[in-house]
């Protein structure tokens, strides 16, 4: 087995001048710094008195599961044969607010739609799905059920 090991910092920016004295004295901006990579402006979700403009923890939560299942599936479509020409998920995730504040999420449901170079190449395409699921390191690492509804189109 390798290990992996990666690092990040998150920087409170939020302070107004009277620190966290109340729920309402702060922001929630942060930066998320990793070394060699373009800063990330985070905040928490909108819900929770963060900024809209900024990701959210949950936001790249998503991200993350959407993003490492199309690596993983676009390297089994290259190892197997399946040309794709163009992939776009738009996934979505449920999180459940629980009563004493906190919450997780239930699902997310990966929603590509990805362009074949051949329609004859749409069965393998799909199954190649379960496969990218099981081997997506994000995917393992959660608890909550990925799905996939993946729509394919046949390339011009």
């Amino acid at each position: 087995m390798k290990d992996h090991h990666y690092k990040t910092t998150i920087t409170w920016t939020g302070n107004t001048g009277a620190g966290t004295k109340d729920y309402r004295s702060y922001e929630r901006g942060h930066t998320i710094s990793i070394d060699g990579k373009q800063d990330i402006s985070g905040s928490s979700d909108p819900s929770f008195r963060g900024d809209k403009s900024r990701y959210s923890p949950e936001d790249l939560l998503l991200a993350s599961v959407a993003a490492c299942h199309m690596l993983w599936y676009l390297h089994l479509c290259s190892v197997a044969g399946v040309v794709v020409t163009a992939y776009e998920d738009r996934a979505e995730g449920t999180m459940v607010e629980t009563s004493d504040g906190g919450g997780y999420f239930t699902e997310v449901i990966l929603k590509p739609v990805i362009t074949l170079k051949e329609a004859a190449m749409q069965t393998r395409a799909d199954e190649l799905h379960h496969e990218a699921n099981k081997l997506c390191f994000i995917a393992n690492s959660v608890k909550f059920p990925v799905l996939h509804h993946a729509e394919y189109r046949v390339a011009d």
